[in-house]
């Protein structure tokens, strides 16, 4: 879908950008502050179990972000809060969300051209999409000025 969405309106986000579900914003950090965050999601990881993320169909955040909405968000909610408590407590660095966590796979934003909108609206609104996936891992990202890079992966205990 993300490179269908790049076809159509020439989006390079949409490719760009790994599939996820983003937990925690970006943030800037010194380089010395990786070591200490690795050490505490590795920490996090070994307190969670894996889980189940459904998703289904389309929604947009305004007009310029298209994204695939999370069917059943209770766990994928429940492991947010988790993760922003144990930041909370063990990386104080990371501020805390202003905004309500809603859950979502992002299709096309921020370069998303205002005229390609309305067009894909309409394709989008008719469109029916279902997935079920587990959760065996989270992971951290490191944007190098390019794009984003997996910098590690954090495996929840089976």
């Amino acid at each position: 879908m993300k490179q269908e969405v790049h076809q159509l309106t020439g989006s390079r986000n949409a490719v760009r950008l790994p599939p996820h579900i983003t937990l925690i914003p970006p943030l800037r950090q010194p380089d010395a502050y990786e070591a200490q965050l690795r050490t505490a999601l590795a920490e996090f990881a070994q307190t969670q179990a894996r889980f189940s993320v459904g998703l289904q169909d389309f929604r947009w955040f305004g007009n310029r972000t298209l994204y695939v909405q999370v069917s059943r968000p209770d766990a994928v909610q429940q492991f947010h809060a988790a993760l922003t408590a144990w930041c909370a407590a063990h990386l104080p660095e990371i501020p805390r969300e202003n905004r309500p966590f809603t859950p979502h796979m992002t299709l096309a934003t921020r370069d998303l051209p205002a005229s390609a909108v309305p067009e894909l609206r309409r394709l989008f609104a008719t469109r029916h999409y279902q997935a079920t996936f587990e959760v065996r891992s989270f992971v951290l990202f490191r944007h190098d000025g390019q794009q984003w890079r997996n910098v590690q992966e954090f495996e929840l205990p089976g």
